[in-house]
């Protein structure tokens, strides 16, 4: 008797939750209606290719396609693991990741605290206009203006020459080359990245800055005891989100700017698999190194994720 009336509440419970859940999406289905275009697009261009990767694990032949070519297992991810080209542009995907994340990471962080401090609307907006613009422009446009600054005869080697100096081939020097890669990137996406950081500025409390000033802080202490602060759980997810694209060199920059002279030092992953599998027709290798990646860079996710909820207490999940 007791086991039927536990049966019957809790199939109760359950029909409650049903028409719970039928009320709530009812009641928000504008907004279900407005997010179907997103998931669609979601399931068409990311869900659906994953079927793809299999061929990472398969000796493809176009002709035979993906159902019809032989299995070889991982052969593929052997060949790569014992490819001395692999290892370089593996250490250099993180290398340049790593000049990206220390020097172009707080970038934006420093241009929205200044900016904040910045009290003449007009001059503001000005400034936020100038240093969005970037962000708008190609690759492959930025990368003509670069070579035109920096080649032998360009801009800058014609000044120095004008100087008494010897021109310097700026895009061939495979020291200067991950200095370029990283300014150009900071120059383009910093003024962008400072949408979020301002947005969060715009949300602290203005009564916190009148108790610092009562107290005696000045500009300097307060960024630091209360703007920093606030920012942090931002701060946070970003940097998670920038750890779980650690092994994404770039494509389009880094294409578009590199040549055979600085492959030692610019070469990436992105435009290596690029090279083996459109121009080489190794298909099954170009997949087999972007599915190891992407399972490195799920990792980092997890671990930058759950290291910053146990030191700050806050994660994308």
């Amino acid at each position: 008797m007791e086991a039927s009336v536990a049966n019957a509440n809790a199939g109760n419970a359950k029909l409650n939750a049903r028409r719970e859940l039928r009320k709530r999406i009812m009641g928000y289905k504008m907004l279900y209606v407005m997010l179907l275009p997103a998931i669609v697009f979601l399931v068409i261009f990311s869900y659906i290719p994953m079927y793809g990767a299999t061929i990472a694990f398969k000796d493809f032949w176009i002709t035979k396609g993906i159902m019809g070519s032989p299995w070889v297992g991982l052969e593929h991810f052997q060949k790569i693991f014992e490819t001395d080209k692999f290892w370089q542009v593996f250490r250099n995907t993180i290398e340049i990741n790593l000049l990206r994340l220390v020097f172009g990471f707080p970038a934006p962080i420093l241009l929205a605290l200044l900016l904040n401090e910045v009290r003449l609307k007009f001059f503001k907006r000005s400034i936020q206009t100038i240093i969005y613009l970037p962000h708008f422009i190609s690759w492959v446009t930025i990368a003509g203006i670069i070579f035109s600054v920096l080649s032998i005869d360009g801009l800058v080697n014609s000044i120095i020459v004008a100087l008494g100096g010897s021109p310097i081939n700026f895009l061939t020097n495979n020291d200067l080359f991950r200095p370029l890669l990283v300014l150009s990137g900071i120059w383009k996406e910093v003024g962008w990245g400072t949408i979020i950081y301002m947005a969060a500025l715009a949300g602290i409390n203005p009564d916190l800055y009148e108790a610092a000033t009562v107290d005696g802080a000045n500009r300097f202490k307060q960024a630091v005891y209360i703007t920093l602060p606030s920012l942090l759980p931002i701060i946070s997810i970003l940097l998670i989100l920038n750890f779980g694209s650690m092994m994404n060199g770039g494509f389009d920059q880094v294409f578009n700017m590199y040549n055979a002279m600085v492959y030692e030092s610019g070469d990436v992953i992105d435009t290596y698999v690029y090279r083996i599998g459109l121009t080489q027709g190794k298909y099954s290798m170009a997949t087999a190194i972007g599915l190891f990646l992407n399972v490195i860079n799920f990792v980092l996710l997890m671990i930058v994720n759950y290291t910053s909820k146990k030191l700050g207490g806050q994660g994308i999940y």
